[in-house]
C-alpha cells in the first residue's frame, strides 16, 4: 500500500538535464536505477552539479533521469520538502563496489548522517542493479520499501 499525507502536495518539475536520454556508447556490463534526494539548498541545482561529476568520471555513465519530484518529508516530519529522481546508469562495478561509490559521491556533496530520516544536501540509493537480488549486512536489492515510496514511483514512471 502506498502511502502519503493527507494534506501533502507532489509537484513534478523539468529542467534541462530532468528527464534527459542519453545515447550511451560505453562497454560497461551491468545497468543500475539510482534514486537521488535531497532537502538542503538548492536541490535542483545540486542535481544538475551532479550530473556534470558524473560525466567527468569513467566509473559509471549515465543513460537516462526521470523528471524531479517535489514530496513531503516522510519519518521525521520537521523538515523541508524533498525533491527526488531516479536515473538509469551504465557501470562495470559490482552493485557493493557501486554503493560505496555512492555514498563517496554523497560525501562529496556535503552529506552528513545525523538520525534516520534526517535532512540532507544529497542522497543516492541503489534501488536496482541488474535484476539482482541481495540481501546483506552491506546492501539490499532491490532497495527495501521501493514500490511503497511515490517518492520512488512517480519518478520512475517519467524516466526518458
Amino acid at each position: 500500500m502506498i502511502s502519503s499525507p493527507r494534506d501533502a502536495s507532489f509537484v513534478l518539475l523539468r529542467t534541462p538535464s530532468f528527464p534527459l536520454r542519453i545515447d550511451v556508447s560505453v562497454a560497461h556490463s551491468y545497468r543500475a536505477i539510482v534514486g537521488l534526494g535531497g532537502n538542503i539548498g538548492d536541490v535542483v541545482r545540486r542535481f544538475e552539479h551532479l550530473l556534470i561529476f558524473l560525466k567527468r568520471q569513467k566509473l559509471l555513465v549515465v543513460e537516462s533521469t526521470s523528471a524531479i519530484l517535489k514530496n513531503p518529508p516522510f519519518g521525521y516530519l520537521a523538515q523541508n520538502a524533498f525533491y527526488n529522481a531516479v536515473m538509469v546508469v551504465r557501470t562495470s562495478m559490482t552493485p557493493v563496489a557501486l554503493m560505496r561509490y555512492l555514498l563517496r559521491i554523497e560525501a562529496r556533496f556535503g552529506r552528513r548522517r545525523t538520525h534516520a530520516n534526517a535532512p540532507r544536501t544529497l542522497d543516492l540509493d541503489l534501488l536496482f542493479f541488474e535484476g539482482r537480488v541481495i540481501d546483506t549486512a552491506q546492501l539490499r536489492l532491490p532497495h527495501p520499501a521501493w514500490g511503497e515510496r511515490l517518492s520512488v514511483l512517480m519518478p520512475m514512471v517519467t524516466l526518458a
